[in-house]
Order: C-alpha cells, then structure tokens, then sequence
C-alpha cells in the first residue's frame, strides 16, 4: 500500500523539521516547500494526498493574504485535494475566512501534536471517500446514458410513451406503468429514474408478488432488533434504502388489502415505523409502480384501495405490447443479438431473412422478454454465423404443440406458463387460475425462471 504524501507549505525551516519528525512516526512521507509561489507547480508534480500551510510566508506579514491566494489556486486545481491551514494564536478570523474559501481545518501554532494528527487522518479519510464518491457520481452517469442508449421505442405506438417519460421523468411525481408481462415496465422505470433529479442516489426495485406477507411490512418499512422472534438485529426496510432516490414496486396489484393503508401513509406524509419501533421515519422516496393487472377491476373488486390507487397513479403511462409495435422487433433483436454474441463469445453476423420476416409476423405472446429468451437461445445453438430458423426455435401459429416426451419437467412448466400468459394476455389472475396455482406461487415460478422486466 502506497504511503501517504503530505505537502508542508511554510517558510520556516523549524516547521519543516519539527512535522517531518511527527510525520515519520505515522509512516506519512512528506514534500516540504518554501515559498507560496512554488507550493502549487509542486502540488502538480507531485501526487499528494493532503496539504499543510502557513497563512503567511513573509516575517512580520499577518494578513494571510499569500495563504489566502495559495488556497484559492490549490481549490481550482483540485477540489478534492483536503488543505489544513495553520495559524498563530492572534489569526483566528483568518482561518475562519480560510474555512470560508476551501480550507477543510485549520491548526493554532504551536500545534498539539494528538490534534493534528486527528485532523489529518479524518481529513485523509473523508478525502477518499469524496473521490469515491466521485468515481461512483461517474459510473451513476455512465449507467444512466446507457439506459437512455438501451431503450429502444422506435413505434408510433411508443410515441406516447416517450412524450410522458420526456414530460415527467424530472419531476418527482409518482408513476403507474401498466402492460403486459414482459412489456418493458421494468426498464422504463430506470429510464425515468435515470432522467430524473434523483439519478446521483439509488433505484431500489421490489417485486411486491414475490414477498410472503407475513414478512410484507418489514420488507418495505424495516423493523427493530426483537420485534418478533427472528428479528434478531435492527434492518432497513425498502423505503429507508431508497431514501432521495426512487422506489419501483413492480407487481403492485399483488399487495395485500390490510397493509394498503401504512403504504398510503408513507406516500401521503412520508412517514411510517419500522416494526416494533415507536420512532417516526421520515423519507423522501419517490414511488414508480408497475402491474399487469387491470387495476380499475382490482379496485372495483376490492383488492385494491382507490385512494392508494389515486397516490400511486398521478401520471400512468400503458406500454403497448411488442405485437403492437413491429418497428421495434428488428432493433431489439438486433440489440440482444449483440449483447449475447458478446457474452458467448459467438461470432454471429445477422440473422438470415426468412428469420427477420418470422419475427415481424409473430405474435410475440411473451413480448420483449420472450425475443430476449429466443435471441440468447439461438445465439447458443447457431453452428454458423448467420442465425436461422432452427436456432430461433418458435412455432408459428397452427402449427403442432412442443414434444413433450423430450422436454424436462421445468421445461414443461416454463412452457405452460407461457402458453398460459399468451391465451389470457398476460392477466396474472386468470393466468393462476388456469394453472391452478394461487397469484403468489405463479410469481415465484416467474421469477424462477427469471420473468424480469425487461
């Protein structure tokens, strides 16, 4: 591990001295200069990871007019650089105004040697975590462009879709998306998080189907250490972790009717308690939800509140589903074609066209999440380097059932869940009832077979 490097900008040589003896005993290395015009060309040559200045560099001079002008040069440079200024007994307005202008502390001469030390190592490590924070501000960025770049809606069925993402993504109103299984709920909610104000903090997504309800509320709001018997230590709920970020409760329909009313709360006030706590949270989240279902039919049927409806669907934006929007089918293909040849190291030129004109006149019942399955399993099995019908493996319509007598049994449950999701447009509800599964165990067959929004 590379040693710390401080710099040690003063004019008196006793200073130097009497630093580079203290410095040595915490392994610090350290670069000394003299003069206030050299301090910053030395900053540049050197990678140093904290400096140490005197406010003045000429005997008998006070203003601190040098460290003043040294520190706003040292500032420009590098923002991120910690700079401790030091000052005699009589210059305390100084290094407050030295605060003002960039300085991170500031130490009295004669200097007590614990309390410098304290200073430097907080400094150093609030410094690295600054430059941390940075990289990760970066990556943030860089992950937000790449959504943008990966969605991919060249419809005039997705017109609408983009004016409302174009209209409402920076504000921080809550967000209904409804469609179809597999209709690209998912990646619309990081498209609208990644253009909003809140895309420097995190984007928690919850499958609220997914979660028993036994464990519902704790998931979402947190509880204390002994609340109920396995509460074994304090834990976060969703709604602390997405704090000044974004909450996707994807499959929202699927809450239970009793703990509608605390998420009405949270998204009412933005106040709740974690359980077994008496402490009010307060957050600022704010909430994108998603569902399949037909929520006016949840609410009329009583599974759903409206006025939690109302809450939750202040913009709702439908997504077509990919049938509906053929202009799309080729770039998406062509997106996944490329994502997958790069992770299989498959070197994979196109598809043959009698295969292009298949995927437009396909129905796609398990829309944009089907093609991504179809494209990565032909990218798999092609032999060549064009992708041909046999690779892309799907039957059109009329066409004779799959071979059961040579399919697993999870391949078969896959294929009933699909088929199923196709004959009743992705209805969840009527889609369980067919298979004679309950909402809950369906969704964990979903999510088994990594159903993901996509």
């Amino acid at each position: 591990m590379a040693k710390v490097k401080i710099l040690i900008a003063d004019d008196q040589d006793d200073v130097h001295k009497a630093l580079r003896l203290l410095f040595r005993k915490e392994n610090f290395e350290t670069v000394s200069v003299f003069s206030y015009e050299k301090t910053v060309d030395v900053i540049r040559a050197n990678d140093v990871d904290l400096v140490l200045m005197d406010m003045n560099y000429v005997r008998g001079e006070t203003s601190g007019r040098q460290g003043l002008e040294l520190l706003a040069q040292i500032t420009e440079l590098d923002k991120t650089l910690p700079v401790i200024v030091m000052t005699a007994w009589g210059s305390i307005e100084l290094a407050v105004e030295a605060m003002r202008n960039g300085a991170r502390d500031f130490v009295l001469k004669p200097w007590e040697n614990e309390r410098l030390l304290s200073i430097i190592h907080n400094q150093l490590e609030l410094a690295r975590a600054l430059k941390s924070n940075q990289r990760f501000q970066q990556q943030i960025s860089d992950m937000a462009q790449e959504q943008k770049r990966d969605f991919i809606a060249e419809s005039p069925a997705m017109a609408p879709v983009l004016d409302t993402i174009d209209s409402v993504a920076s504000s921080d109103a809550n967000i209904l998306i409804t469609g179809e299984n597999g209709s690209g709920k998912g990646v619309v909610a990081k498209v609208i998080h990644a253009a909003s104000g809140r895309n420097q903090q995190a984007m928690i997504s919850v499958n609220t189907a997914s979660i028993p309800e036994s464990v519902f509320e704790s998931e979402l709001f947190g509880h204390v250490a002994g609340a109920f018997t396995d509460a074994r230590a304090d834990r976060m709920g969703r709604f602390q972790l997405a704090d000044e970020g974004t909450l996707f409760l994807d499959e929202i329909a699927t809450i239970p009717v009793n703990l509608q009313p605390k998420l009405l709360r949270v998204l009412e006030d933005g106040q709740f308690e974690p359980i077994g706590s008496s402490k009010t949270c307060h957050v600022d989240v704010r909430v994108i939800s998603a569902t399949n279902a037909n929520i006016d039919d949840e609410v009329k049927n009583g599974s759903f509140r409206r006025d939690l409806l109302y809450r939750l669907n202040t913009i709702h934006i439908h997504l077509p589903p990919l049938r509906e929007r053929r202009e799309d089918i080729i770039p998406l293909a062509n997106h996944f074609l490329a994502g997958y040849r790069s992770k299989y190291r498959k070197d994979i030129e196109g598809f043959e066209q009698n295969v292009v004109d298949f995927m437009l006149k396909y129905q796609w019942p398990g829309n944009i999440r089907e093609l991504d399955h179809a494209i990565e399993r032909a990218v798999l099995m092609a032999k060549g380097t064009i992708i041909t019908l046999k690779d892309i493996a799907l039957k059109a319509s009329g066409e004779s059932g799959p071979d059961f007598a040579h399919m697993t049994l999870e391949e078969m449950e896959l294929w009933a869940i699909k088929n199923a999701m196709a004959k009743h447009d992705g209805d969840i509800s009527k889609v369980a009832g067919v298979l004679g599964l309950s909402r809950a165990a369906l969704y964990r067959r979903i999510e088994k077979y990594q159903f993901n929004e996509i």
